[in-house]
């Protein structure tokens, strides 16, 4: 009796040991994959560099031997920008940019002096503009800017007047103003952003001395003065690098 149970067990310990050793040769089930790291907050702290086109409104006013020529007109402009941002934790941006375009504004006009009763011309036409700006913002979703800029603006504008056929010369300088505007502008993909804005700039009163035998009932020279401002409408597209998020 006691050997019969000696051998039941002995069989029942093969079995399980069989058991076992088939469960071991079995293939598992691989564990589940692990989640990708989830991408790096949205930020507006960097550099970037881009382009932009839009149009350019302009008013320009002169004065020659006491009459006044003034004309509002308009063109197209287009150029490129390079800036730095930094967003505070928060959602503060404070940045600066320098931005250069060029501008087909220009327009000619006629007039009658009334001093003389000669007919002139007057054509004014510009080339450039060039702004460095400093800047502050709200990023009111983490993909949206809102902001508002201001600072140093330089334009070169060309002023040609004729009196009676007479050219009375070519005034050709570069003007320093002031500006001030703003925009809001998105980013749409990791590293590019795009933005619609709208600036003024102010260049304020210059004046010119022309000599000819005789300007208006004036010898030797009268004072020929200018005063340009522009209003500009701009759309463009930045490619950003660079900076590492606040949060």
């Amino acid at each position: 009796m006691r050997n019969h149970s000696l051998m039941l067990l002995a069989a029942a310990t093969i079995g399980l040991a069989a058991t076992q050793a088939l469960a071991a040769d079995l293939p598992r089930k691989a564990p589940p994959p692990a989640a990708p790291p989830p991408p790096p907050p949205i930020t507006w702290t960097g550099c970037y560099i881009g382009a932009n086109i839009g149009g350019i409104f302009g008013r320009g006013d002169a004065n020659f031997n006491g009459f006044e020529v003034g004309r509002d007109n308009s063109g197209f402009t287009g150029g490129g920008q390079i800036g730095c941002d930094y967003q505070f934790a928060g959602g503060w941006v404070i940045g600066i940019r320098n931005m250069f375009n060029g501008t087909s504004l220009g327009r000619d006009r006629t007039f009658i002096d009334p001093v003389t009763g000669l007919a002139g011309t007057v054509d004014t036409h510009t080339s450039w503009f060039d702004t460095l700006t400093g800047r502050i913002g709200y990023a009111f979703a983490p993909s949206w800017l809102l902001y508002g800029q201001g600072g140093v603006a330089w334009i070169n504008r060309r002023a040609d007047i004729t009196l009676a056929g007479i050219d009375f010369g070519s005034f050709d300088r570069t003007r320093t103003g002031w500006t001030a505007g703003g925009g809001v502008e998105w980013m749409f993909a990791r590293g590019w952003s795009a933005f619609l804005e709208g600036n003024y700039m102010d260049f304020g009163d210059r004046d010119h001395t022309v000599f000819l035998g005789g300007c208006g009932v004036v010898v030797g020279g009268c004072t020929f003065s200018t005063h340009a401002k522009a209003a500009t409408v701009l759309v463009g597209v930045n490619y950003r690098w660079g900076g590492k998020t606040p949060y």
